[in-house]
This record gives structure tokens, sequence and C-alpha cells, in this order.
């Protein structure tokens, strides 16, 4: 993606709010669903890493991982917020 398209998305993002938390299970098969949902109707989301999941994992896996499994485009890793874009 384009640098000039991802300063755009990432100004976008800063005016939302994380919509939804991954906790202490981590990535699951309903938070995937839930993720997929949310891309589709909002194109450009958030989600909060809580500090029980990032102790398990390090965000940045965990970010890629989510990304890779909606099929989404990691946009930005800041602190413990992750922005996702539909493809």
């Amino acid at each position: 993606m384009e640098t000039k398209r991802i300063l755009e998305l990432r100004g976008q993002a800063a005016k939302i709010e994380a919509s939804t938390h991954v906790g202490k299970n981590g990535v699951t098969p309903s938070l995937i669903d839930e993720l997929k949902r949310q891309l589709k109707d909002n194109k450009l989301i958030k989600v909060k890493l809580l500090k029980s999941a990032v102790e398990a994992m390090p965000r940045e896996e965990l970010a890629k991982e989510l990304a890779e499994k909606t099929r989404s485009e990691l946009i930005e890793v800041k602190g413990n917020t992750v922005v996702l874009f539909k493809r």
C-alpha cells in the first residue's frame, strides 16, 4: 500500500474508537469472525490489545496474526492499539 494512503488511513483511525478488545483468550475463532464482520461494515477498525493478551504474545505478532486471519491490511500498531483496513 502506498505511504500516502497509509497516512490518510492513520488520520481517519485517530478519529475512531477501538471497537473490539483482545484479552487473555487471545485470537479465537469468534474474535476473528467479529473482526471480519466489523471490517465488512466499516473497512477501517481499531482493536485494543489488553495487558493480558500482550503478556502472552508480543503485540506486533498479535497484530500480524489478526491481519493475516482477517485478510486485512495492518495499518498501524501504536501502543496497545492495532488499526486494520479491509483490502
